[in-house]
């Protein structure tokens, strides 16, 4: 990241202002796990916007509370030990946390899917690719098995992996990695989701790999017209296709700004430390000195 500057066509630059109101909307979540030594707050008071169209990068490092932000979300939080202690999640003016189970399996995976950082634990090793594609397909839309596994195909091709049809008879040990985190994409995109949460998309995977999927994803949001939030520890990647960065520590949101502005003159002392892991990031010249937004945890 040459010396804070983004290109000029990144989205943040080039994008008209964002209408209102929000698609996801979250106010200070709190969530909370029982432990041998007593509860533990793993995320503490967060509240963001995320708007239709927007890509959103929500950073932090391992055991900021990003993933556990995104499993409250859909709702997938292991119950025990976790729980939801407070605060509200409005999707598209429904608070999530008041639907019932049955409402919320009609919006996970239909209207909101999530690709998971692990393709080879979130895809089944005994079904085929193409049939977990399909599964999908026929539980939510009205689509025959033979309709499902056409679309199944159509959409291993739109995520550009090559012989489709082939691909659709393998397993997931069948596949490399890249191979597998693009079926994830393909299973999460399935329904045409008003939200795409994409926990870590390039974990495990090669720089060239990396790169590939991050293009991917930009270009099927910019297709599709999908709202995307991306979690990740790496600012590189948010540098790439995020609109708005909210950065978390310690289960804490510690600073939230569009991207050029965070790269430009962050605020927080955590998130300069982030930045400063960047190849060519430097602090701009006469940037005011960084001060806390709130205190840290």
């Amino acid at each position: 990241m040459p010396n804070n500057t983004l290109p000029q066509t990144h989205p943040a630059l080039s994008k008209d202002p964002i209408p209102s109101p929000p698609l996801l909307s979250v106010r200070d979540l709190r969530v909370c796990f029982d432990t041998p030594d007593g509860e533990v707050t793993a995320v503490d008071g967060v509240s963001f916007d995320l708007h239709r169209g927007e890509v959103l990068g929500l950073v932090g490092e391992s055991g900021s509370g990003k993933s556990v932000t995104a499993l409250s979300i859909m709702r997938l939080l292991p119950d025990p030990p976790g729980r939801i202690a407070g605060g509200e999640i409005q999707f598209d003016g429904q608070n999530l946390l008041t639907l019932s189970a049955r409402q919320m399996r009609a919006i996970r995976g239909r209207r909101i899917s999530m690709i998971f950082q692990e393709p080879m634990t979130a895809l089944n090793p005994v079904m085929t690719v193409g049939d977990q594609i399909a599964e999908g397909i026929v539980a939510h839309q009205a689509a025959g098995r033979r309709a499902a596994r056409a679309m199944a195909i159509d959409l291993l091709d739109k995520v550009e992996i090559p012989q489709p049809i082939r691909r659709a008879r393998e397993y997931p040990h069948q596949l490399s990695g890249g191979m597998r985190q693009r079926v994830m994409i393909a299973m999460a995109l399935a329904l045409r989701p008003d939200l795409l949460i994409a926990d870590e998309p390039t974990t495990a995977l090669d720089v060239t790999v990396q790169a590939q999927i991050l293009v991917l994803i930009e270009k099927l949001q910019a297709e599709i017209g999908m709202t995307v939030l991306l979690i990740t520890h790496n600012l590189g990647i948010i540098a790439q296709v995020a609109d708005r960065v909210v950065v978390m520590t310690g289960g804490q949101m510690v600073e939230s700004a569009d991207v050029y502005t965070l790269f430009e003159n962050p605020q927080h002392p955590y998130t300069r430390q982030l930045l400063e892991q960047l190849p060519g990031w430097a602090p701009r010249v006469g940037a005011q000195q960084a001060v806390p937004l709130r205190s840290d945890p």
